[in-house]
C-alpha cells in the first residue's frame, strides 16, 4: 500500500485493540502508551474517542476491554459470512430446480447492494454482480426491504428526492405514493415482483430474509427472461419465499 494513503491514527487504534485484546481488562493507559510506544497525551486522545465510540470500556480500575459496539460489529460480521454461506448451499438448490439465477441483496438507503449470486446457464446473462448497486424503488429486492418500513421512515429516507424518480426502464415507479401504494400490496403477500421495472425483457420475484426480531435483514431474488416467466410464476414465486424462509432465523 502506498504510504500516502495510509492513515496513522487508524492504524495506531488497530494497535492499540490488539493489545487490549490480549490482555483485557489488564492494561492502563500508561502500560498502553509503554507497550506501543506511543505518547501519553496521544494515548490518552485515541482512548477516550475508542470509549465513547463504544469501541472499548473502562474499568473501574482504569484499566481497559473491548466495547460493545466491537462486539455488535464480530456478530454483524459473522452473520454475514454464515447467510452468505447458507445463501449458496441453499440457492444452488433453487437454481437446479428451476433453471434460473438467485441474488442475495442487502438495502443502502435507497439502493440495493447485491452481495452474492448463483448463476443458471442461460441463453440471456442478467448483469447483477455482487458490488452492484441499483435504485431500490425499481427492484424487487428493493421494493420487498423497504416494504419494512414504516411510512414515516419512507417520507424520511426520499423526503429530498425529486418526483419523478429515476426510471431504469417505461415500467419503473416514479412517485413516492406509487411506491407507497405497492409496498402495502407487497406487506400483504409476502413477496415483490419487478415485471421488467429494472431490465427490460426480465422478471423478477423477491422475498426478505428476516433475523430473530422478525426484521428484514436482506433478501432474495430470483430473475429470469420475461418470456420463461409466465410459465414459471407460481413456482418461481413458491421457491423464493421457501428459501426466503429457510435463510431466515
Amino acid at each position: 500500500m502506498d504510504d500516502k494513503y495510509r492513515v496513522p491514527a487508524i492504524e495506531r487504534a488497530h494497535l492499540i485493540l490488539k493489545e487490549i485484546s490480549l490482555h483485557p481488562g489488564e492494561l492502563k493507559l500508561i502500560d498502553l502508551s509503554r507497550t506501543l510506544a506511543i505518547n501519553k497525551s496521544s494515548m490518552y486522545s485515541l482512548l477516550l474517542t475508542m470509549e465513547n465510540l463504544g469501541w472499548i470500556e473502562k474499568e473501574t480500575g482504569e484499566t481497559y476491554r473491548l466495547g460493545r459496539e466491537l462486539s455488535r460489529f464480530g456478530h454483524a460480521a459473522m452473520q454475514q459470512r454464515d447467510l452468505n454461506e447458507s445463501f449458496h448451499k441453499e440457492a444452488a438448490i433453487s437454481k437446479l430446480k428451476l433453471g434460473e439465477s438467485f441474488q442475495l441483496a442487502k438495502l443502502d438507503g435507497k439502493e440495493v447492494l447485491y452481495i452474492a449470486k448463483e448463476e443458471a446457464l442461460t441463453p440471456v446473462r442478467l448483469a447483477s454482480e455482487p458490488g452492484m448497486r441499483l435504485p431500490a424503488h425499481a427492484t424487487a429486492l428493493g421494493k420487498v426491504m423497504l416494504a419494512d418500513l414504516s411510512d414515516e421512515e419512507m417520507d424520511s429516507l426520499y423526503r429530498s428526492d425529486q418526483e419523478p424518480f429515476p426510471h431504469l426502464t417505461v415500467q419503473s415507479i416514479t412517485s413516492l405514493q406509487a411506491l407507497k401504494q405497492s409496498l402495502e400490496q407487497i406487506r400483504q403477500q409476502g413477496y415483490a415482483l419487478d415485471l421488467e421495472e429494472a431490465v427490460l425483457g426480465f422478471s423478477c420475484a423477491a422475498a426478505p430474509i428476516r433475523n430473530a426480531q422478525g426484521q428484514v435483514i436482506a433478501a432474495v431474488s430470483c430473475s429470469m427472461m420475461s418470456l420463461q416467466w409466465e410459465q414459471k410464476k407460481q413456482s418461481c414465486i413458491e421457491e423464493i419465499c421457501n428459501l426466503a424462509h429457510k435463510l431466515s432465523e
